[in-house]
């Protein structure tokens, strides 16, 4: 038999929506998914998120901002890896294209300043592995195989080096 499910009452919406916010932020859609996992009504929840939403306490553009800081930091994480992680997280789309457009500044740059730190770490190995190595780096951290391979190649000053 599986568990017996949770019948929350009115007041503690709140308190719930309070809570999860209290660990960190989070999108409408994020919140909104927690509460109707937790077994508040829909129609509950959707009067908590006006509410929340009211008073500030939900602020999608506010949020992707925020996630799409961190990425783009020393995590040196590609515009596909941001917008996904937002996509993930229940950012409407445009607001994510919007953000990724504003914060992701120069992708290329931030592409070869991460191989360039990483390449040090691939000397004394064949040149064709380290280049695979590096663009595949880059290409888990999702940047686009073109910006990957043109970053791997320069930072490990090889022009020679095939695909």
């Amino acid at each position: 038999m599986g568990r017996p499910v949770k019948v929350a009452k009115r007041r503690d919406v709140h308190e719930r929506a309070l809570g999860l916010l209290a660990v960190r932020a989070r999108s409408r859609r994020e919140l909104e998914r927690r509460l109707l996992q937790a077994g508040f009504h829909a129609d509950e929840v959707d009067t908590e998120l006006v509410r929340l939403d009211r008073v500030g306490l939900i602020d999608d553009a506010a949020f992707a901002r925020q996630l799409a800081q961190q990425a783009f930091g020393p995590g040196a994480k590609g515009r596909r890896a941001v917008a996904s992680a937002l996509f993930a997280k229940g950012v409407d789309p445009e607001v994510t294209a919007s953000t990724v457009e504003e914060l992701g500044g120069d992708e290329d740059q931030r592409a070869l300043d991460l191989a360039s730190a990483r390449a040090n770490r691939l000397t004394g190995i064949d040149p064709q592995k380290a280049f695979q190595r590096l663009s595949g780096l880059l290409l888990r951290r999702g940047y686009t195989p073109e910006v990957a391979r043109s970053a791997a190649r320069r930072a490990l000053a090889s022009d020679t080096v095939e695909d």
